[in-house]
């Protein structure tokens, strides 16, 4: 019976990332130039931003919340971060920049949802429209060109590395490090596993909501000079959807929509099989609209998919808890 339960842990541990291999071997059997050296590399290039954003969602749903604005905020704190670019010249204050404002607009759901009780989703879908809109009006709707060397930090590389995938790498390791080895990422998940246990425990939930939606409005800042430079403009209505990508790619990567459950590799993958997946439906011409429902329908089978195997959890808990009483 251990034995048994032993496998189905491994399993269920590893069964994203076996998910993935399949997939990878389905799609160069599609493709022949699937598996090619640049079609690799523009795939990585290309699963920088989501990934980044995927981190950010990660951390919220662990915690029991979401954020449905990084696309908006994504490309407001990218035009900025152009636009001052372009008046100074300077690359490191254009990047700040580009946190600040990710950081701003953050610490605004933030105050919404701990403070004014607003459920995350109608917070971050206000912070969504709210930004959009400031890109538009901030550009007058118009697109800025001739970025310069800003393209530097989406289409620069350092030997054969391009610069975004280290920009990935690394915060990949930063957030996992906070989540596995820090007292701040065991609360995350204490937080969403049962928020008032979190309080009673000692938690300052207050404070680590705000905490976790400045993480993320840092990555989304990154997220968003890494964008602007790979696109060589400053888009106001840029990365339409992408907050989906990050949503995405985090619940295919088993993080639980319920909160409490959660891995920064589980997303991880979760992001190179949607980016595989992307990929391979431009490779062998699939048309956009069917692409949409194909990606609506993954977001689907992934939370029919955690309800399910929460309720199993659950169901388990409850047999084995009549088994002890009827002992």
């Amino acid at each position: 019976m251990n034995k048994q339960n032993n496998k189905n842990k491994i399993m269920e541990k590893y069964s994203i990332f076996i998910v993935l291999l399949i997939m990878i071997i389905i799609c160069s059997m599609l493709n022949k130039n699937f598996l090619s050296t640049g079609n690799i590399s523009n795939i990585m290039k290309q699963l920088a931003v989501a990934t980044i954003l995927a981190y950010g969602e990660m951390l919220l749903i662990i915690s029991g919340m979401l954020d449905l604005s990084s696309g908006a905020v994504l490309a407001m704190a990218g035009v900025f971060s152009v636009s001052v670019y372009k008046s100074t010249g300077s690359l490191l204050v254009a990047f700040l920049v580009a946190i600040l404002f990710g950081v701003i607009c953050n610490l605004v759901n933030a105050l919404m949802v701990t403070n004014f009780k607003t459920p995350p989703f109608i917070a971050t879908l206000a912070m969504q429209m709210v930004a959009r809109g400031i890109a538009l009006l901030f550009t007058k709707g118009q697109n800025i060109s001739q970025l310069g060397d800003y393209v530097v930090f989406g289409q620069g590389t350092i030997g054969p590395i391009p610069i975004s995938i280290i920009f990935m790498a690394v915060i990949t390791i930063i957030i996992w490090y906070i989540l596995r080895h820090t007292r701040f990422g065991r609360s995350l998940y204490a937080i969403g596993g049962n928020e008032e246990a979190a309080i009673a425990s000692g938690i300052n939930v207050a404070k680590n909501k705000y905490v976790v939606f400045a993480i993320n409005g840092i990555l989304v800042g990154v997220a968003g000079v890494l964008f602007m430079s790979r696109v060589n403009a400053g888009l106001p209505n840029g990365a339409v959807g992408y907050e989906m990508e990050g949503l995405t790619a985090a619940i295919v990567g088993g993080t639980s929509f319920s909160g409490g459950v959660g891995t920064t590799l589980g997303t991880l993958a979760g992001a190179f099989i949607i980016g595989c997946l992307n990929n391979i439906m431009n490779l062998i011409g699939v048309d956009s609209y069917i692409q949409q429902i194909v990606k609506g329908v993954i977001i689907a089978l992934a939370v029919i998919w955690d309800i399910h195997s929460k309720n199993k959890k659950t169901a388990k808990v409850i047999l084995v808890e009549e088994k002890s009483e009827g002992k």
